[in-house]
């Protein structure tokens, strides 16, 4: 996608050394485009803790990239395992990171070690290229969603939660490639954009993304979506996800919950974006089986922004003494969804189709 005009992507090789990493900071974003190098196996670790980079999708392919130079450095089975394991302990809810980390060791453990890190970087390349792919794919079976829904040049309206963007995976997004292909079309699509606390990255990241790209949004403070469907001003909602179970529970953005509630109350479609690396086939019931990262309480009780005075500030919003706690996810039972939007087309929320859109991952489960 385009930053004013000049095409990126959300990570890539730097220009002059070629194997350390490039980022957009997006803990930085919108104040500054800020692009850090990252050199180092802990370095891009604390990149995805700390959520310079976030995003499932984007977390699974930078964390290729960690495995890749930590290769460079030590090409050792001491050493694979170490990142292995240093990037799996970064952020628990995220099933990407899983998926990726078993793909590069599943590669490389095997492999002489003297060719292993030209190797790993191969695999992350394809990673970070299989991404962007299968993000198209989506967006095209997404687009004729909202297609059927702009009818006599009637505006479609969206909500969506969070950041399920371009920054939010390699390129294109989940969520916003079907609404990224809409505008392109020339179909007159609003977005939504829930502010989305604590972290605020609808208000941030999300509008930031959409503004450069010359798509019409509101940002909308996280309560006010109920209030918008109630009055028939939302036609459609399109969420990412983080994990999916294989019966089709949904576990997303703390917040995501409310609106399928929201949106199941007043008829309105609920749809879920994502690539089938993103469905966790091991687990079956989302409420149980998925662990709920607890982000650190002081992301509720201060917040920053841009003063009035020009400079970026973080402030208290909170007393002192009010203790806070952050859930990052929650999960949205299957049967809120109205449909999953894949890289291989539209298919219920439930076991069966999943499992009939995807066989040979059943398959490979099952053995």
């Amino acid at each position: 996608m385009k930053i004013d005009g000049t095409a990126f992507r959300s990570l890539w090789l730097d220009e002059t050394d070629h194997w350390s990493l490039r980022i957009i900071d997006q803990t930085k974003l919108p104040w500054a485009l800020e692009m850090p190098r990252l050199a180092t196996l802990d370095e891009v670790a604390h990149a995805i803790s700390a959520m310079l980079v976030r995003g499932a999708p984007l977390i699974g392919a930078t964390a290729a990239y960690g495995v890749a130079i930590a290769m460079r450095a030590d090409p050792s089975d001491h050493a694979l395992q170490h990142a292995i394991t240093t990037l799996a302990a970064t952020r628990p809810t995220a099933i990407n990171l899983r998926w990726a980390l078993q793909r590069m060791q599943g590669v490389l453990q095997d492999h002489p070690k003297p060719e292993r890190a030209e190797t790993a970087y191969a695999e992350a390349a394809a990673i970070c290229d299989e991404d962007v792919a299968t993000n198209r794919a989506i967006g095209k079976h997404g687009l004729a969603l909202i297609k059927s829904r702009a009818t006599a040049g009637k505006r479609v309206n969206i909500l969506t939660h969070c950041n399920a963007g371009w920054i939010a995976t390699v390129d294109w997004g989940t969520a916003l490639a079907p609404i990224y292909m809409a505008h392109d079309a020339g179909i007159d699509v609003h977005v939504y954009v829930d502010e989305t606390r604590p972290r605020n990255q609808g208000a941030s990241l999300t509008a930031w993304e959409l503004g450069k790209h010359g798509v019409k949004h509101t940002v909308i403070v996280d309560n006010a979506g109920g209030h918008l469907m109630q009055r028939g001003a939302i036609d459609m909602v399109i969420v990412g996800t983080d994990r999916v179970t294989n019966a089709g529970d949904v576990c997303n953005k703390i917040g995501t919950y409310l609106k399928a509630l929201a949106a199941r109350d007043n008829g309105i479609p609920f749809y879920v974006a994502l690539p089938s690396s993103t469905i966790d086939w091991t687990i079956a019931d989302g409420l149980t089986d998925i662990p709920i990262e607890e982000r650190a309480a002081t992301e509720v009780t201060t917040m920053t922004g841009r003063a009035l005075d020009g400079s970026i500030a973080t402030i208290r919003i909170v007393p002192k003494d009010s203790p806070a706690a952050n859930p990052a996810f929650d999960v949205t039972p299957a049967r809120l969804v109205s449909g999953l939007i894949t890289e291989r087309g539209i298919c219920a929320a439930d076991a069966a189709s999943l499992a009939a859109m995807f066989p040979e991952y059943r398959t490979q489960e099952a053995a």
